[in-house]
């Protein structure tokens, strides 16, 4: 398999010196830029999902305009859900829409175990296409939705503002929320091991919406789940969990597991680094909106960011959530631009561990 030779996000992954802070931006690839509408006026995005010429080339287009310094697989964190009995299409201005949502633990013991090297085969293909033409450039990095943001969509048939009939199961349900957390964490944790076997250099689990719950809670119902995720994966690339609304729960994600700590904007960096324990890289944090503004408050707000983590070893610039389909491109890569110019340090001793925190 081809070298990475950009290492800088898997080193800082690892808490080692680097040349300057890394950069890579969650949804680098999407709505934002004009070769991915143009695609899209030919193709629904599930389509684009599962056909790996077109994955390709989506994963791969930030990376001909933006100097990033990690790749990540154009997919959809959803995919898994339809081996397992539920289908689901995306619904013009709303987002995701699953066809029969889980209701109750019948519906549970229903969903069927599938293997991700047979019915996911074409993210796999995906990502072995986009290594062979990453010749090694930058890493690639897989991912898999975590058990309670997959639970949630399962439960809800889509994005909601209050979690209801997630939480109403959850409480009214124990042994069956288990259930389910426990089938989504075997089935996310294998479909992690086979993105490692087809490629990918380091994974990310999105638990997007576990901000909706408190710390007892997480502890309660979501960590042992999440953590089994980890331990499957075994330290065999390095691993990012990451958030949403999640200040209040930074000890419990790291508890639950991660090399490295997704933070978002609600909370400044070196607060979030101390809480999370300087053992630990961390990823963010500025607020994605901030690219739709003026140019020197980006900055100045990027300054700050990479101000608070203070050149320690272990920080992965990037936003607390996703670009918005809104935002300039040229922010964008003004943005990469800037952090790598005034992060620009002497280049470390091949392997250089982090020092003490």
């Amino acid at each position: 398999m081809t070298t990475v030779t950009n290492t800088r996000f898997l080193d800082a992954c690892r808490r080692r010196e680097v040349d300057r802070t890394p950069v890579w931006f969650m949804r680098q690839a999407g709505r934002y830029m004009a070769e991915y509408r143009r695609l899209r006026e030919k193709h629904s995005l599930l389509e684009l999902c599962r056909t790996p010429d077109l994955a390709t080339e989506v994963t791969l287009q930030p990376l001909r305009r933006i100097d990033v310094d990690a790749a990540i697989l154009f997919s959809d964190l959803l995919l898994p859900l339809e081996p397992m009995g539920l289908p689901f299409d995306f619904i013009a201005g709303e987002g995701p829409a699953i066809e029969t949502p889980l209701r109750s633990a019948w519906d549970i013991d229903r969903l069927r175990p599938f293997d991700p090297r047979e019915s996911l085969a074409h993210v796999l293909q995906t990502i072995r296409q986009v290594k062979r033409e990453l010749q090694g450039r930058v890493p690639l990095i897989g991912f898999t939705g975590a058990p309670f943001t997959l639970a949630s969509y399962a439960i809800e048939g889509g994005p909601s503002s209050n979690y209801a009939q997630t939480k109403t199961l959850m409480y009214g349900q124990p042994e069956a929320w288990h259930r389910l957390c426990g089938r989504l964490a075997a089935m996310a944790g294998d479909y992690l091991n086979a993105q490692i076997d087809a490629g990918v250099d380091a994974v990310q689990v999105f638990d997007s919406w576990v901000g909706a719950l408190n710390a007892a809670d997480y502890r309660e119902f979501v960590l042992p789940h999440t953590r089994r995720i980890f331990e499957a994966v075994g330290g065999r690339v390095p691993t990012i969990h990451f958030g949403t609304g999640t200040s209040m729960l930074l000890e419990e994600l790291r508890d639950a597991g991660g090399e490295v700590i997704g933070v978002d904007w609600r909370i400044p960096l070196d607060d979030a680094w101390t809480r999370i324990g300087h053992d630990r890289a961390v990823q963010g944090n500025l607020d994605p909106t901030l690219l739709l503004g003026p140019i020197e408050r980006l900055l100045d707000a990027a300054e700050d960011v990479l101000a608070r983590a203070d050149g320690r070893p272990g920080h992965i610039f990037n936003l607390g959530h996703g670009i918005l389909p809104s935002t300039p491109l040229e922010h964008v890569q003004l943005l990469a631009e800037h952090v790598h110019a005034v992060t620009r340090r002497p280049a470390p001793e091949s392997g250089s561990p982090a020092g003490a925190g």
